[in-house]
């Protein structure tokens, strides 16, 4: 396997290397350049925000020993838990706010809506469908098993490792550990490094309210996350890029541990002559612009005819400016790179698309901001198309069509997110039909994760699994199947016929007992139902009418 592996854009700020002689049993190692260790997380020397030490193998140790005590399991624990985590939520508000302004110079509005209340949200959603969730299912059954019982238990896991993302640094770890408590399972979180702000105030707020003995958090960096990768773990859960995916992957190999793996990739944006283009520039900008681009699932780039193009550029120009004023900079609205290295990443990816800029392309190192920038008439060879973005740069690649659009899509990885502007039914048929992506988005970009019934996750290198809602629960649970026999004489009889001696007869009946046969349809029965009632309703009137004037 050769070495060093390409970073991905929203990795963490390390050198990924994957060593040559790494046997099938050896954990690959994360590793950090010396040079860059101290400017990390770009909000100081790490030096000033170091966790403190911790001994990994007794923490999951000691995470064994809690889920092996039973303590998580019983409903009340789970709900306990996550009620002080909702007041956490609720008592903690400014706090995460700070948190998250000291780390992205994350605006009000955004932190509340992107962070904030979206874990409140998605928490009170569990909480009020968490009996529903929690109860064994009774799936239907077949003949042969009609006098049993049929069930599906709901079982944690065991030990599950969280491992946060720095650009959302709040909802990407806390969410997730929510579904895993809730299916009783014991967690350990591991904050992002490069979130420093953040990473203190999970270090510090979150033993106040949950039971530290069955939610452990590990504060670090890559030999922290290589540590803990050789441990036997029950589920890893990881958010982030795709080759610190793959090295994760690789790890849990090693004691076949199940995982969700939420990475990203160049997510596209399908724009044809069709929509109202005022709405739809405002969309796919504010998609992107959150956050400074730093969204996994923000629009990476656009595909549309060159007209459309020229029509998106110009509306573009008047919108930025009335959102962010003639000086980008100066707005409070717009969040700043996490740290040095990713800035001067995009920095590259504006300078050498300097002669295709359309609107923006200022940049200042100093204060880390990059201006909201698009960028028009881009190709397939330019060094913007090589990998994911994760910054305010919006290339516009040309195309005819949407046949055009799909070969492209399908040209490239499976993205995590695939976002369509028509209002042509049979162009929006064809791009859902013909195309593979983690999730898709009709004529608006982001508003797909504020629907709680819809899974997220990605597909091939955008991710494998998904949560989101009740499928956070069912991804930290195991579906444990089980079938209840009885000992009613007639279901003995009715199963004898697979006891020796064999013989053509029990083969029949065991046969007949066994196959599978077409389940009556119940369409139509509400309607029979209702008519079989206004009949029935009909003719007791009459009845009584007749009855009546008899007595008359």
């Amino acid at each position: 396997m050769p070495a060093p592996v390409k970073q991905h854009a929203s990795d963490s700020e390390v050198h990924i290397d994957i060593d040559k002689d790494v046997g099938y049993n050896e954990t690959p190692v994360i590793k950090i350049d010396s040079n860059k260790h101290d400017t990390m997380n770009g909000n100081g020397t790490l030096a000033h925000s170091k966790p403190k030490p911790v001994n990994i193998s007794e923490v999951v140790q000691k995470a064994r020993n809690t889920f092996n005590s039973g303590i998580t399991r019983p409903l009340d624990w789970r709900k306990k838990q996550l009620k002080s985590l909702l007041k956490m939520y609720e008592e903690n508000k400014n706090a995460m706010i700070d948190a998250l302004v000291k780390d992205l110079r994350r605006s009000k509005t955004e932190a509340i809506l992107l962070e904030v209340d979206y874990l409140i949200n998605d928490l009170s959603n569990t909480l009020n469908n968490f009996d529903e969730w929690t109860k064994p299912e009774q799936p239907p059954k077949g003949i042969v098993n009609v006098l049993d019982d049929v069930v599906i238990y709901n079982d944690p896991y065991g030990v599950v490792l969280v491992v946060g993302a720095w650009n959302y640094p709040l909802q990407l770890l806390l969410l997730p550990m929510a579904g895993a408590i809730a299916a009783g399972n014991v967690v350990i979180v591991k904050p992002s490094e490069l979130a420093v702000a953040t990473s203190q105030f999970i270090a510090e707020t979150l033993p106040k309210y949950l039971d530290n003995d069955a939610v452990l958090i590990i504060e670090g960096g890559p030999e922290e996350m290589t540590e803990l990768l050789k441990h036997k773990l029950d589920y890893i859960f990881y958010t982030g890029g795709t080759n610190v995916g793959k090295i994760v992957y690789a790890a849990a190999t090693k004691h076949l541990t199940p995982v969700t793996l939420e990475l990203g990739g160049k997510s596209p944006v399908y724009i044809d002559n069709t929509v109202d283009m005022e709405v739809t520039v405002k969309r796919v900008l504010w998609g992107k612009f959150i956050n400074v681009g730093q969204t996994c699932i923000a629009p990476d780039y656009i595909l549309c005819s060159k007209e459309v193009q020229d029509k998106f550029v110009e509306i573009s120009k008047n919108v930025l400016k009335e959102w962010y004023g003639e000086d980008p900079q100066k707005s409070p609205d717009l969040c700043r790179i996490i740290n040095n290295r990713h800035f001067s990443r995009l920095q590259a990816l504006v300078d050498a698309s300097k002669d295709k800029i359309a609107v923006g392309g200022r940049y200042d190192a100093q204060d880390r901001f990059v201006a909201p920038t698009i960028v028009k008439n881009v190709t397939t060879s330019d060094k913007i198309m090589e990998d994911e973005i994760f910054g305010p740069i919006l290339p516009i690649v040309p195309v005819e069509n949407a046949y055009e659009a799909i070969q492209f899509i399908n040209s490239r990885e499976k993205p995590l997110v695939l976002y369509v502007f028509s209002t042509n039914k049979e162009v929006t048929k064809k791009l859902v039909e013909n195309t593979s992506s983690g999730g898709m988005c009709v004529n608006d970009t982001v508003m797909q994760m504020g629907v709680d019934t819809l899974p997220f996750g990605g597909v091939g290198n955008s991710g494998i699994g998904a949560y989101h809602g009740k499928k956070s629960f069912d991804t930290f649970t195991h579906k444990k199947s089980c079938l209840v026999r009885n000992f009613a004489a007639i279901g003995e009889k009715l199963a004898s016929g697979r006891y020796p001696p064999y013989s053509d007869g029990k083969l029949k009946l065991i046969s007949t007992l066994m196959k599978k046969r077409q389940a009556p349809s119940f369409t139509y029965l509400p309607h029979f139902i209702a008519f079989a009632l206004g009949v029935g309703l009909s003719y007791g009137i009459f009845a009584w009418q007749k009855v009546a004037s008899e007595e008359l």
